[in-house]
């Protein structure tokens, strides 16, 4: 937000402003008065802005965007990534869902991974959870489908169907989330938003998702939908999920992100939340590229 001036003769209107993008910029403006003091232009613009954050809320949720130098600047981080690489997906498939399940509490062991895979059905609920993370992990790397709302739910189901009542379906109830020491560090998109935010999301992707480097695009689209939370429970599997749906879809290898890693990856969805920082999500991802590629790329 911008205080703007206007002269007219001796007469010095006052405006604040607040600009935001649907599409095409648009702005917010409200009056704050004539011929203003110092104090008085701090009261006016205090309560002005009070407004401007109610209208914001009522008009857009999603409304991450940024300039093109921010966006080539960005874009260098991707020349450290080697993307013709030839994977083993089997590999890749059980160090993904034991990492991706254990980052959320999960007691399966990487070594019990592999039996587990070969099972028709799991015996029990983290069993069922390994077995779904792994369909999923097949379903985005062969389905030919775009990014949208049915796609999420079908991550989502084939996840949990079978270990929670409300696999693939959006939640109905507010959550938050909360550090050790029980504060709250996130709180998802309210319910009464929640729909709106889901659709200025994919509307987003499909607006921009050329004008971004994959790495580039993968991580907003991971970041922000780790902020709507729109399930209620399971978002974080489903967004290192859609990290990796778009980079398949656009020719790049997937990422591990490893469970010794989960202090800093935390850290960087914080930063994201905050402060719109891609930069520490970037720089993140790229180490964990440079793992998973070791892990689980061929020599072929």
């Amino acid at each position: 937000m911008f205080v703007e001036k206007r002269k007219r003769g001796t007469a010095v209107k006052f405006y604040l402003v607040y600009s935001y993008r649907e599409g095409e910029v648009k702005k917010i403006r409200k009056y704050l008065g004539t011929n203003l003091s110092p104090g008085e232009l701090q009261t006016a613009r205090q309560q002005a802005e009070l407004l401007i954050k109610k209208e914001i809320q009522d008009i857009e949720i999603f409304n991450f965007s940024l300039t093109k130098k921010q966006i080539e600047r960005l874009s260098k981080y991707e020349q450290r990534i080697q993307h013709l690489q030839h994977l083993d997906w089997k590999k890749f498939t059980e160090q993904f869902t034991y990492n991706t399940n254990a980052i959320e509490g999960s007691t399966v062991q990487l070594s019990e991974v592999e039996n587990i895979l070969k099972k028709k059905k799991g015996e029990n609920e983290e069993e069922i959870e390994t077995l779904g993370v792994a369909k999923a992990v097949e379903f985005i790397r062969t389905t030919k489908e775009e990014l949208s709302l049915n796609l999420i739910k079908k991550l989502h189901l084939h996840c949990f169907q079978g270990s929670k009542s409300f696999s693939g379906r959006f939640r109905k109830v507010e959550v938050v989330i909360r550090n050790g020491r029980g504060d709250i560090v996130h709180q998802g998109i309210p319910v009464a938003r929640l729909n709106q935010a889901l659709n200025e999301f994919i509307s987003w992707y499909h607006q921009n998702k050329n004008n971004f480097k994959p790495l580039v695009l993968a991580a907003i689209i991971h970041n922000q939908f780790e902020n709507i939370h729109p399930f209620q429970d399971g978002n974080g599997r489903v967004g290192r999920l859609l990290l990796n749906f778009i980079l398949i879809k656009n020719k790049y290898p997937p990422i591990n992100i490893s469970l010794e890693d989960r202090a800093g990856y935390y850290q960087t969805l914080q930063e994201y939340s905050k402060n719109d920082n891609l930069k520490l999500t970037l720089v993140f991802l790229i180490k964990q590229y440079q793992k998973t590629l070791k892990q689980v790329a061929t020599k072929k």
